[in-house]
């Protein structure tokens, strides 16, 4: 499967407005994140990579000391997001940019963050590459990125409806394993995590995915239009998961921590 990076740009720029008030999930993701490292200690140069509207930015200057954040994200209306809930704050870059050609000098970072944001990268290898290339001798790189189990619901539900691609595919801990070790990492820990936050509707969920950006970012997708019919047999294919009352979507969730 082919991410389209024009589309995933244009998605996350038109989801800035919106991305804040349904981004619970990202938010506990980022915490929890953190959680796993001694943030106290880290100091430095510090990149939040694919910052979106600044939250995990905001979390990193509030529990460490970092000499310089920077923030960078491909949406150029995310990083005014960023901005904007950043204002006030000294020693912050903000810069528009690729994270598959990341524009820093090599062995000049101290940390890389990122969080829920490298999943939708089409090229892991360069990414790592890229990141353990800028990182300093025994630098740390955490992330967090979607795992393979990632909305099963929504994508069974198409199953019974045709054999399009709805649903992204994400990759496994073994094979980020490998792409980090190829990249050079070492010391690498990945844990998985399953949250399963519920809906009062398959249309919520929808208009959630949305606001946050995360939708029509495949290529070798249906080209027409999604019909009405499709969309109701889909619809009632996803309802046999309600539990009481309520629309379940499982989130995968890989928590890496890898040492250049």
């Amino acid at each position: 499967m082919y991410l389209d990076k024009t589309l995933i740009k244009q998605s996350f720029a038109a989801a800035s407005a919106t991305y804040d008030s349904v981004a619970g999930l990202q938010r506990a993701v980022g915490k929890e994140l953190l959680r796993g490292i001694d943030a106290a200690t880290l100091t430095g140069t510090l990149v939040d990579l694919g910052c979106g509207t600044g939250f995990l930015s905001g979390e990193l200057l509030a529990c460490s000391n970092p000499e310089i954040l920077i923030a960078l994200d491909i949406a150029r209306p995310m990083l005014r997001a960023t901005q904007a809930r950043l204002a006030g704050k000294r020693d912050i870059l903000y810069v528009c940019a690729d994270a598959e050609y990341l524009p820093f000098a090599g062995q000049s970072m101290d940390g890389v963050f990122s969080n829920l944001a490298l999943q939708w990268c089409i090229n892991l290898d360069a990414v790592f590459s890229g990141i353990k290339r800028t990182l300093k001798p025994g630098g740390q790189l955490v992330f967090s990125t979607f795992g393979p189990q990632t909305l099963r619901e929504l994508k069974s539900a198409w199953a019974e409806v045709d054999h399009y691609s709805h649903v992204n595919e994400f990759y496994s801990p073994m094979q980020l394993q490998q792409f980090l070790q190829q990249a050079g990492f070492k010391n690498i820990r990945l844990e998985s995590t399953l949250y399963s936050p519920r809906h009062a509707s398959v249309w919520t969920l929808m208009h959630e995915l949305k606001h946050l950006g995360a939708h029509h970012v495949i290529t070798g997708r249906n080209k027409k239009l999604t019909t009405r019919t499709a969309m109701r047999q889909m619809i009632a294919a996803y309802e046999k998961h309600r539990i009481n009352d309520l629309i379940p979507a499982t989130f995968d969730v890989i928590s890496v921590i890898a040492e250049a």
